[in-house]
């Protein structure tokens, strides 16, 4: 798999940016590739897959044609190998902030951000960002937004971009799971200090997770609180330390220039709201021809989408790709001739397979 990592005020040139990385944008790199069009894709997430991958991995899924049972990370995996010969390229955990329309009606062009400020310039789009991002839970802090939004690792952040921006910092980590184990282990060696907080001494993380945490913690390497956060204080949008307090009503502060708290997942639409796509019902309607929305060149496919007689099965998102790539065809080689082809009987697609 192709990750790209970030780099600052880099511009990506691509035929087409997919937004989600769940089995309906890698079904459409799969479909793209059989017409020679280059993909790359956008997830808030670490890890591809989508909602297969975060909140259902190993639950059974019955109705995807040719599998009688196939749990959500055995579909991922096979669709990940299915889309191995074109070459697609991965830009994870970044969310795409900004969109600006360059082209026109007849031969779209598009200029995108990331929060992770890669910027890709692009013939087509299309989002397959199922029920919306993956965003985090904000925990209910008073003026916890003045922290937020900087760059240089200090502040507020519910997610690490890249890990040096924190290298050197007092680090106050929140939560009791997965990502907040899984990043006090990481950043622990490159910060000054790490307190991790929970409200409880009870983890829902990984067992040898919790293990090397306490172990780190025993040794003296970092900090770890039993309570909540109640404040934060500092001079304008520099964090100094949190007012917490602990299990037994007790206050107390924590000195940190840099809060990360993870409290988990909700879904949300997010900045594609604000892009003109005529929603409804936090649903972007697409025609069923070609499933392009009301701007040319912005195609919805998956349960982010909705038309008369929607269903919101992975089946029908698959079905949504392979149409709208005929579509897509038109915009990336407006001067070539789209002839249908079947992969059982095309030598040519075949060749691109690597099956030839």
């Amino acid at each position: 798999m192709n990750i790209a990592a970030a780099i600052d005020g880099e511009t990506v040139q691509t035929d087409v940016l997919i937004i989600g990385a769940g089995p309906c944008g890698l079904f459409a790199v799969f479909e793209l590739g059989l017409l020679d069009i280059k993909a790359h894709l956008v997830d808030i997430l670490p890890k591809v897959g989508g909602q297969c991958a975060e909140l259902y991995p190993e639950k059974p899924i019955y109705d995807i044609p040719g599998f009688p049972l196939v749990t959500g990370q055995g579909l991922v995996d096979n669709l990940m190998e299915q889309i191995k010969p074109f070459g697609a390229t991965f830009h994870l955990n970044q969310m795409i902030e900004q969109l600006e329309v360059l082209g026109t009606a007849e031969a779209p062009r598009f200029r995108l951000r990331t929060d992770a400020d890669t910027v890709f310039e692009t013939k087509a789009i299309l989002i397959a960002a199922g029920g919306g991002s993956f965003q985090p839970k904000k925990p209910p802090i008073p003026g916890i937004a003045t922290y937020e939004g900087r760059h240089d690792g200090g502040g507020v952040h519910y997610a690490v971009r890249k890990m040096e921006a924190f290298r050197d910092r007092e680090i106050l980590i929140v939560g009791g799971g997965d990502s907040a184990l899984d990043w006090t282990l990481n950043l622990q060696p490159i910060a000054r200090r790490v307190t991790l907080m929970h409200r409880r001494d009870d983890f829902r993380a990984a067992p040898h997770s919790v293990e090397q945490m306490r172990a780190l913690v025993a040794s003296g390497a970092m900090d770890m609180k039993l309570g909540q956060v109640l404040g934060l204080k500092g001079e304008g949008n520099d964090l100094q330390g949190a007012v917490c307090r602990d299990n037994a009503g007790v206050e107390f502060e924590i000195a940190c220039n840099t809060m990360l708290p993870f409290f988990g997942l909700t879904m949300k639409l997010g900045p594609i709201a604000d892009w003109g796509l005529n929603l409804h019902e936090n649903l972007i309607p697409a025609d069923t021809e070609k499933f392009e929305t009301n701007v040319p060149g912005i195609f919805a496919v998956g349960d982010i989408n909705t038309y008369p007689g929607k269903l919101k099965l992975i089946l029908s998102g698959f079905h949504e790709a392979a149409l709208a790539a005929q579509k897509v065809h038109r915009y990336v080689y407006p001067e070539k001739r789209l002839t249908f082809q079947y992969t059982t009987s095309s030598t040519a697609l075949q060749k691109k397979l690597g099956v030839a």
